[in-house]
Parts: structure tokens; C-alpha cells; sequence
């Protein structure tokens, strides 16, 4: 069974951003390589077991297993990058999804303010604005793993990182709030919206 390997995407919508450095751009993106690297390396692993008939033993299930981790953990930084813009936070910029966000959240500050709760409390993880597939309806998760607590079939339609290692290399780890601060600066807004249903 061939394995496509997933290249490492680069961003050029990176440069510039307010206050979020290059040189923490510069490292979370290596993070992000690893998470590319490491799929593709355990899906060639996945599949020489399967070729050689030892599909089902417990380093098999353990590469499964380790699979959601790395793929998630690249998908959910490629979609994080995607809606990071220079000169970005301009929510007016996305007019339909800025009247789906009014509506749905009892207008946009209540929308701000429970995203930011969401995206200040305590653990690591990502903060994510989904959209049901079924209703088309807006939600706002807090994701702990890369792998788990994603709403079956959800679309992600913008992304934030969670983790320390999104600011830790400008800030001190415990300035998420300023971190948050410096994500709404930077919010490609266009790209959001282009991700709804």
C-alpha cells in the first residue's frame, strides 16, 4: 500500500504580524515540521506492518495509536497559520461570517468575550469556532489533545494554539493573556470566513 507523504507547508502570510515575533514563528514552525515529519513517518511504519501481515500486534496498535496525536497536531498548526495574517484583525473584513457570529452569539462582543474566556482557561490545548455540518450552526471548544475532544464531523473554521510553546518564546508562559491579545491582532478574518459551509 504506497504512503503519499505530507510535504511541510509554508506560510507566507507569517511575516510581519504584530507583536508575535519571527523568532517565535520561526520555532513553532520546526514544532509544526516535527508534527509533518512524524505523520508521515508513522504512516509508512503503519503500512510496512500491514504489507508484512503483523497488522493487530502491539506496536501496530501503538502506531495507530500515536497517529491521531502527530496528524492532528499538524493539521489543527496548518489551519492555526492559515488564519494569521499581517495587518489582520479586522473582523469587518468577513461580513458573512461576522453576521452568522452577531446572530448566533447574541452579537460580537459576546462572542469576543467567550471566546477569550475559553482561550484563558487553565490547561493547554487549542480554542476552536466550529461549525455542525447538520444545522451550520457556530460553537466554541476547548480542545485538550491534538487527537480528542473534536465534535464528530465539526468543521474548524478559526484556530487558535493554545499551548505555551505559541508564545513562549516572546512572552513569559504566563502571559497568555497578552498572547490572546496578539492573536486577535493578527486574525486573517477572510481566511475564517472562507472556511464556512
Amino acid at each position: 500500500m504506497p504512503v503519499n507523504l505530507f510535504p511541510v507547508r509554508t506560510f507566507d502570510n507569517l511575516a510581519n504580524l504584530t507583536s508575535i515575533t519571527k523568532d517565535q514563528i520561526d520555532v513553532h514552525l520546526k514544532l509544526y515540521a516535527g508534527y509533518v515529519n512524524n505523520t508521515n513517518t508513522l504512516r509508512e511504519k503503519i503500512a510496512a506492518l500491514v504489507k508484512s501481515g503483523n497488522a493487530g500486534t502491539p506496536e501496530y496498535g501503538e502506531l495507530v495509536r500515536r497517529l491521531g496525536w502527530e496528524y492532528n497536531g499538524m493539521r489543527l498548526h496548518e489551519l492555526y497559520f492559515e488564519n494569521l495574517t499581517a495587518n489582520g484583525g479586522d473582523h469587518t473584513t468577513a461580513p458573512t461570517l461576522l453576521k452568522k457570529i452577531e446572530t448566533e452569539f447574541d452579537g460580537w462582543e459576546n462572542f469576543k468575550t467567550h471566546w477569550n474566556k475559553v482561550a484563558a482557561m487553565r490547561g493547554v490545548g487549542w480554542n476552536i469556532l466550529y461549525q455542525d455540518p447538520a444545522t451550520k450552526n457556530l460553537s466554541v471548544h476547548w480542545i485538550s489533545s491534538h487527537e480528542e475532544g473534536h465534535p464528530a464531523g465539526f468543521k474548524p473554521i478559526l484556530v487558535m494554539d493554545i499551548w505555551e510553546h505559541a508564545w513562549s518564546v516572546y512572552l513569559k508562559p504566563t502571559e497568555r493573556a497578552k498572547y490572546i491579545e496578539d492573536f486577535w491582532a493578527n486574525i486573517a478574518w477572510k481566511a475564517a470566513q472562507d472556511r464556512l459551509l
